[in-house]
């Protein structure tokens, strides 16, 4: 069994470092304080047998060498990166249940055959420098040309940003993993939305994860004084931005019965005066669905209103693709072993999909994977009154520890 108190303690531990608020975590990318969490949670991977590493991506990893090291390894974890206004658990619930797991192993005198990886994934957030996965994408060789050249709100670029964390950019291969080098991926997350909480449910199995599509748009106009030009010769980008949000909410919420979404969380404007008609928005949207071709269908929908709000207001437009992921689902044979597990523990848990994405995504399709969801209070996430309690957290990871099990018998 995994030791309760010991994760507890770690959770609090780990939670002062980005610290806001009272339980708040401000914890970025690539960061500092990303450094400083990685150091602490590196100790508790030695403690459990594990050599630790950084690899030149910014990811750090733990690994515990099994009797047979050519056999493809078992990973788990998650990431420790947080929002700019995030909880305690997101991301980090799985990297901490991971080495608990393995703690665990150790301390019962198990020695796998299999070795066993327990990863911090870089940037799976993606807010720093809009775009997310990075650590994730960047093992499995699906990083792309461009993204070092990204840059956070204070004009640092991501390459900039690495050299600083200490990472060797010039060797993004050698952290590459082999194809057939993961066995499978094991993921326990906060489920960050109401489902498990409303139905009174303290874990759940992952069917599989919604595809998302992050677009940024760029609308430019004619900058003009407030006061002076008439309505129907302004040239507003932002009053196109609003009407292209308000779209896309119509568009996402045009069938109540499916799980489709949409969100603008991100707009700056240019020049930014309250007497000044904005001349150019740039902003994001997020659209996700787990059946591909109706979030197909949303888009084009979407895109046409694009067009036409442009248009109607005499605007230029130009829009990006950030990240573009098709749904993925969970391997059955995984999933099975979850089930049963839980099933002897006690519990009789449901199987739901999850809206967000997670550094799984990116290693469905290297490997198998599957996920373990723990309750979320209220369904709330990325926010500091993110809550759930250390009990469910508890029973998530020792549901890991006898999946691991099971996984390191094949």
């Amino acid at each position: 069994m995994i030791n309760a108190e010991r994760l507890k303690q770690h959770y609090e531990a780990q939670s002062q470092f980005g610290k806001i608020a009272e339980t708040g975590i401000c914890r970025p990318a690539h960061s500092p304080e990303e450094k400083k969490v990685f150091e602490l949670a590196a100790s508790w991977m030695q403690e459990a047998g594990m050599k630790t590493r950084i690899d030149n991506f910014g990811n750090l990893i733990g690994r515990l060498e099994g009797t047979n090291p050519d056999l493809p390894v078992l990973m788990m974890g998650s990431h420790l990166d947080t929002q700019p206004y995030g909880g305690r658990f997101d991301g980090i619930a799985g990297v901490l249940s991971a080495i608990e797991a393995v703690t665990a192993l150790t301390e019962n005198g198990i020695k796998p055959e299999r070795s066993i990886e327990v990863i911090s994934f870089a940037d799976e957030e993606g807010w720093r420098f809009n775009k997310g996965l990075f650590g994730s994408r960047g093992i499995t060789g699906k990083y792309e040309e461009g993204e070092l050249d990204r840059t956070d709100g204070d004009g640092i670029t991501r390459r900039q940003a690495l050299l600083d964390f200490g990472c060797d950019i010039t060797k993004f291969k050698e952290s590459e993993y082999k194809p057939g080098s993961i066995h499978c991926f094991l993921e326990l997350h906060i489920e960050q939305g109401p489902v498990l909480d409303n139905t009174n449910q303290p874990l759940g199995i992952v069917s599989g994860i919604s595809g998302p599509l992050w677009l940024t748009v760029k609308l430019k106009g004619m900058a003009g004084h407030a006061g002076s030009v008439p309505m129907n010769m302004r040239k507003d980008a932002l009053l196109g931005a609003a009407k292209i949000i308000v779209a896309l909410n119509e568009i996402t919420t045009q069938d109540p019965t499916a799980p489709t979404v949409g969100t603008s969380g991100s707009l700056n404007v240019f020049p930014n005066s309250r007497n000044i008609i904005a001349e150019e928005v740039v902003f994001t949207l997020d659209l996700r669905d787990i059946v591909q071709s109706r979030r197909d269908e949303r888009e084009k929908e979407l895109r046409e209103k694009i067009d036409a709000i442009a248009i109607a207001h005499g605007l230029q437009y130009e829009i990006s693709v950030d990240t573009d992921s098709e749904p993925r689902y969970c391997a059955q044979w995984i999933k099975d072993i979850i089930r049963s597990e839980s099933t002897d523990m006690g519990l009789n848990i449901p199987e739901l999909m999850s809206g967000p994405f997670h550094d799984a995504l990116a290693l469905s399709y290297f490997c198998d994977y599957a996920m373990i969801f723990v309750r979320s209070k209220d369904g709330i996430s990325h926010n500091p009154k993110e809550y759930s309690s250390y009990e469910d957290l508890a029973m998530g990871a020792e549901l890991l520890y006898r999946t691991m099990l099971r996984i390191l018998e094949k």
